[in-house]
This record gives structure tokens, C-alpha cells and sequence, in this order.
């Protein structure tokens, strides 16, 4: 009778054991589910959670600026920041009713597409400008599978106003196969750049360098020069300048202007202009010499100045022409000539000379010398004559040598000025008034002398 109370209480403290054991194992089993729970709620979030964290990180538009009835491009970037994937469907440029998808069957952003966790998604849309000018906001969209649609608005801007073209350098008149620089301008006064401009210049009756030209881009509110070589070949002729240019860099919209140059020939007012004057005449060994002054009244250098008689003269050595070299503005230089002829009535000077660009230039002075020529005959026979006749005003004296030098000794060595021949009468009353002089001081010894005579 005494085991069983023992046998009892052995049973009791089993029973006892066994309980927390169960209670331990339990409570591990709970921490355990509760653990998983959490990690599960740490990587599972709301559609709407999802869908925040989903932005637009970049949006381009190609033109910049449209004009009216432009197509072209409007790219946008769906950028998910977030730790899941977020499913898009029915991407969209909204109608704006001036800014829209031509054809929304080529739309190809209508199926389901996922972006991933840290991934960037980009849409591109061909859209037209239909104007007028102004600023739109058409919304780009995507809808979220699992919650709503982000709406973004796009600035878009149309204008209608040109570029423009204009000839900023040409000189007042051009000069028959003489080549001028001529520069095209064109300027941008838009916001946004143009692109891939050709300048094709066309036209008959000139020369024209470069045949074309090319430039990739002008930007906004900002111009470029272009220089051409023109020689003109005929008078009346034009150069037609085509412009032709994109405005857009994807899809190119070409647009074309034109712009119009008379060649209008004349003489130009700023080139050199070249006047012969101060002219004498002397005979030489059977030969006339013609000594004068050229002188370069226009604005610019003339280089390579040579002076030359034409026909009816006939140029004979030692100075069948005369080289002076370079001639800046308003200055002069003198020259002799050397020719014979049997008619004096319009003998030809003509200067030539070459400007900055190379050209040969040419200016052609026409003088009746009879006078001069009859002034050169009496000189050689001792007389001395001033005067002169034709468009300049000249004076010629007696004398040989026939230098471009001013007054040689008593009319030799070709002076102009009559040499000292013409102050004689100075001398001849000069003497006289020293002789006067002298008799008046010494009049009382003149006349005691005259008086013990």
C-alpha cells in the first residue's frame, strides 16, 4: 500500500514535465510564425505605395519650337525608385486638340508592360503642331494596372516667325569681271535651333565661289555670316540664294527661303579712284616726255599703280610706262611718260592698278595737248611759255630732261616752274636798285671828280 502514493507522485511530476515542455515548444512554434509575418509585411506594399514611387524623370521635345504644322517627337522617362515591380498599360499623349497623335492605331504603348525595381522605362510618341502660335500643355499618360494613372503635363511651343536672310556686306556697285566679297546672313530670332542649312547660290551671267555651302546648326536668337566670291560676267545679272533647312532633329521638316542679289555694275564709292593732273610737256630727242601727278581720291589702297599714253600716242623708252607701286588714299605720286604721235587732240592717259581681292583695276583720262605741244616747241627754241588747255589745268616751260621734278636750272633738267629764267626781271631790278644805291652814296665824290675833270 505504501508504493502506490510513490508510483503517484513519479506519475505527477511527468505529467508536470511534460506540460512546459509542450507550453515551450508552442511558444517557440508562435515567435517563429510571428517572425515570418513581419518579413513578409517588410516586402509587400500597397499598389498605391507602389505607384508613388514611380516618377517622370526626364521628358525631351523634338523641334524645340515647332512651327505650324510641324511633326515631330515627344519622349518621356518612367523612372521606379521604388521595391517592386509596377505594372503600366495605355500610354498616351492626350488630344490637345493642337497638339495630337496623327494615328493612334500606331500607337504602340496600349499592351501591359512591368517596370522593375530601380529600372527606367521611355515612351516616344510622333506628334503634330497644328497651331496657331502659342504655348499647349498636352498630358502625357499611363495607366497603373493596380491603382491609378499618372497624368503629366508637356510644354509645347509653335511659332510661325522665319528666319531671316539678308546680304550685310556687298559693295555699292560691282565692276564687270572684277570679283567682290559678299556675305549671307542668316539669323534665328526663335527659340529654338535650325539645323542642316544648305545656301545654294544659282543664277546665269557671274562666277560664284563656294558653289554651296553647309552648316549644322544655328541656334536660337543667334546668326552666321557666310562669304561668297562674286564675279560678274554680264550686266544685269542676279544671284539666287536658296536657303533650305530642318527644323527638327528626328523627323527633319524642311522649310525653304530664298533671297535675291542684283549685280548692279557701276563704279563703287569706296575704291580707289585714280586722277591725273598737273601736266607739262617737253620735247626730248625728237620725242615728247609728259611728266605729271596721279593721285588716289577714293578711300582705299591701290596697289601696283602704273601709268601708260594709248593710242593715237605711240610709248617709246626710256619711259614707255611708268610703275609708281602702292598709292594709299589721298596720296599722289609723280610720273613721266615718253611717247611720239602726229595727233595731240586726245591722247589717253590711263592709270591701272589692283585692289585688295587681286582685281585689275583701270581709269582712263583723255587731254588735248596742242597747247602743251606748242608751249614744248617754243621752250626748245629759248622762249618760255605758261599756260595750258584741256580738263586739268596745266603749265609747261622750255627745256630738256623733262624730270617730274619742279624747276631746273635756268629751264634745264625739265623743271615746271620756268626754271630761274622766269625772275629776271627780280635780278635785272634788283641790280638796278643796288646800282641807285651805290651812285646816291658816293654822289659827292662822283661829283667832285666830275668837277676837277
Amino acid at each position: 500500500m505504501k508504493i502506490q502514493p510513490v508510483l503517484i507522485g513519479i506519475l505527477m511530476i511527468f505529467l508536470m514535465v511534460a506540460a512546459v515542455s509542450a507550453d515551450g515548444t508552442s511558444s517557440s512554434s508562435t515567435s517563429s510564425s510571428s517572425s515570418t509575418s513581419s518579413v513578409s509585411a517588410s516586402t509587400t506594399v500597397s499598389a498605391e505605395q507602389a505607384l508613388s514611387e514611380v516618377y517622370v524623370s526626364s521628358v525631351t521635345v523634338d523641334p524645340q519650337v515647332f512651327y505650324p504644322g510641324d511633326q515631330g517627337t515627344i519622349t518621356v522617362q518612367l523612372t521606379n525608385t521604388g521595391t517592386q515591380d509596377v505594372a503600366f498599360e495605355h500610354a498616351d499623349i492626350l488630344d490637345s486638340q493642337n497638339i495630337y497623335i496623327p494615328n493612334e492605331e500606331l500607337n504602340p504603348y496600349q499592351v501591359m508592360t512591368y517596370l522593375g525595381p530601380g529600372n527606367t522605362m521611355t515612351y516616344t510618341f510622333d506628334v503634330v503642331a497644328k497651331g496657331p502660335d502659342g504655348i499647349y500643355y498636352p498630358d502625357f499618360s499611363v495607366a497603373s494596372r493596380d491603382s491609378d494613372s499618372i497624368i503629366y503635363p508637356i510644354k509645347i511651343q509653335v511659332d510661325s516667325n522665319p528666319i531671316q536672310e539678308t546680304i550685310t556686306q556687298k559693295p555699292n556697285y560691282f565692276a564687270l569681271n572684277n570679283t567682290d566679297t559678299v556675305n549671307l546672313t542668316i539669323t534665328n530670332p526663335r527659340a529654338g535651333a535650325i539645323s542642316n542649312i544648305e545656301i545654294i547660290p544659282s543664277g546665269t551671267g557671274f562666277a560664284i565661289s563656294p558653289l554651296q555651302d553647309f552648316i549644322m546648326s544655328v541656334p536660337g536668337d543667334s546668326s552666321v555670316s557666310i562669304p561668297f566670291a562674286v564675279t560678274p560676267q554680264q550686266a544685269g545679272s542676279n544671284v539666287t540664294f536658296t536657303i533650305k533647312y530642318s527644323n527638327g532633329q528626328t523627323i527633319r521638316n524642311p522649310h525653304t527661303d530664298t533671297v535675291i542679289l542684283p549685280l548692279t555694275i557701276g563704279q563703287s564709292n569706296d575704291a580707289a579712284t585714280m586722277d591725273v593732273n598737273d601736266l607739262a610737256l617737253t620735247v626730248v630727242n625728237g620725242a615728247y616726255q609728259l611728266t605729271g601727278d596721279v593721285t588716289n581720291t577714293g578711300i582705299t589702297d591701290a596697289n601696283g599703280v602704273e601709268v601708260l599714253t594709248g593710242s593715237p600716242a605711240q610709248p617709246v623708252e626710256p619711259y614707255s610706262t611708268y610703275a609708281i607701286g602702292s598709292l594709299t588714299a589721298n596720296d599722289f605720286s609723280s610720273f613721266t611718260l615718253t611717247f611720239t604721235a602726229n595727233d595731240l587732240s586726245a591722247v589717253p592717259v590711263t592709270t591701272q592698278w589692283r585692289d585688295d581681292n587681286g582685281n585689275l583695276l583701270t581709269s582712263t583720262q583723255t587731254f588735248d595737248l596742242r597747247s602743251l605741244a606748242s608751249a614744248a616747241e617754243a621752250g626748245a627754241k629759248g622762249e618760255s611759255y605758261s599756260g595750258g588747255s584741256g580738263t586739268s589745268g596745266y603749265s609747261s616751260s622750255a627745256g630738256y630732261g623733262g624730270g617730274a621734278a619742279r624747276g631746273g636750272l635756268f629751264g634745264f633738267g625739265g623743271g615746271r616752274s620756268g626754271g630761274l629764267s622766269a625772275f629776271f626781271p627780280v635780278i635785272i631790278g634788283g641790280i638796278v636798285v643796288i646800282a641807285a644805291v651805290a651812285l646816291y652814296v658816293k654822289r659827292k665824290w662822283i661829283l667832285g671828280k666830275i668837277r676837277k675833270q
